[in-house]
């Protein structure tokens, strides 16, 4: 079964592993904040859409909802992830659920007539089977499809098949290469993060260091070119999870051939966890994660990684729903109207602010 593309980055004074998805004593001070919106460059400010984190209620949620958007009684959302097991999935399909209850709440929907939603995909992100759930799930007619793509190009025949049937697609957390048969997209600013993550690393090791990267997403992206500044800097190493027959080993062996790399990048979730489960030797690199798993906040706490840049899982689950509900209105107009791309900032966080009550969406926990 074909599985998504993970991949390491390893630098000599830093070693990076990304995602398809460190000497911890003697650095420096470090900034806790995400890089505020008046340091980004114009087109960054362009290509992306902020969402603000808030502390909203329920009622706060409900009374947001547009409900001049005309919704057909009984709509079916089906969703169907590129994994669902993990902390991050979790706190994904909850913001759904809730959106979903809030539009039911808001537009006074009880019986027959409530929204309903379908939330399906393989545990752990495995393409071939995503594309098999994709057919089924097609084949049922929902009124709208909610999809994270497990691969950029896999999933073409399966866009096309949706919209041959007048269902719209909206795209959360991974896009796809061809966005034309797509409605909206909700999800993190990837390339970004990857920029945010190589500040990080570089306030850390400083300037002199070596780095090599493999990888083909957005985060790893946005890492390199926040890295071109330091021609000190060069990527040793670069790892694809569907080119290594064990992530694990190959990762271990790296670090036996660079002993002295002075930092890591694990663009997410999985592949940190995997990292800091490894015997690092005497030499500890500085080690940047994405995604706050309850495995990264304890090292995080215990000295062992530098910081995370977190996503919200939680807002990307339930923005997704919002954009669904205006994608399958039955007014034409208000379907086509919806806001094609909106990401959502992550979050730094380190040691200096893993305890701040404002950050829980941030925090995943089993």
């Amino acid at each position: 079964m074909k599985k998504a593309a993970i991949a390491v980055l390893f630098l000599a004074g830093a070693v990076v592993a990304a995602g398809e998805s460190g000497k911890m004593g003697g650095f420096g001070n470090f900034i806790s904040d995400v890089q505020a919106e008046d340091e980004l460059s114009e087109s960054d400010k362009d290509q992306k859409e902020i969402i603000e984190e808030s502390d909203t209620t329920e009622e706060d949620r409900v009374a947001a909802i547009d409900t001049s958007i005309t919704l057909g009684a009984g709509s079916r959302i089906a969703v169907v992830s590129k994994a669902t097991d993990g902390e991050y999935w979790k706190l994904v399909r909850q913001g759904m659920e809730d959106a979903v209850k809030d539009i039911n709440k808001a537009y006074e929907f009880s019986s027959d007539d409530e929204i309903s939603m379908t939330f399906e995909g393989p545990s752990d992100e495995d393409i071939e089977t995503q594309v098999n759930t994709l057919d089924a799930v097609i084949a049922e007619n929902p009124t709208v499809l909610c999809m994270s793509a497990g691969d950029i190009e896999s999933c073409q025949a399966q866009l096309e098949a949706a919209s041959e049937n007048g269902i719209p697609v909206v795209v959360f957390d991974s896009n796809v290469s061809d966005d034309e048969l797509v409605a909206a997209f909700r999800g993190t600013d990837n390339a970004y993060a990857g920029k945010l993550a190589a500040e990080k690393i570089v306030d850390a090791i400083g300037e002199n260091a070596q780095e090599k990267t493999e990888s083909s997403q957005k985060r790893v992206e946005g890492f390199k070119e926040a890295l071109a500044d330091y021609e000190e800097i060069s990527i040793v190493s670069e790892l694809y999870t569907d080119k290594v027959k064990d992530m694990s080993e190959a990762m271990a062996d790296v670090l036996r051939r660079y002993p002295d790399l002075d930092g890591v990048f694990c663009t997410n979730e999985d592949v940190a966890d995997m990292y800091l489960g490894l015997d690092k030797g005497e030499n500890t690199p500085v080690m940047v994660g994405v995604d706050a798993t309850s495995v990264q906040q304890k090292a995080i706490t215990d000295g062992q990684e530098l910081g995370t840049v977190s996503q919200d899982p939680y807002d990307i689950g339930y923005q997704t729903i919002i954009a669904a509900s205006q994608a399958m209105s039955t007014d034409p107009a208000q379907a086509a109207s919806v806001e094609k791309n909106v990401l959502l900032e992550p979050k730094w966080i380190d040691a200096s602010n893993i305890d701040d009550a404002s950050n829980g969406n941030y925090l995943y926990s089993k």
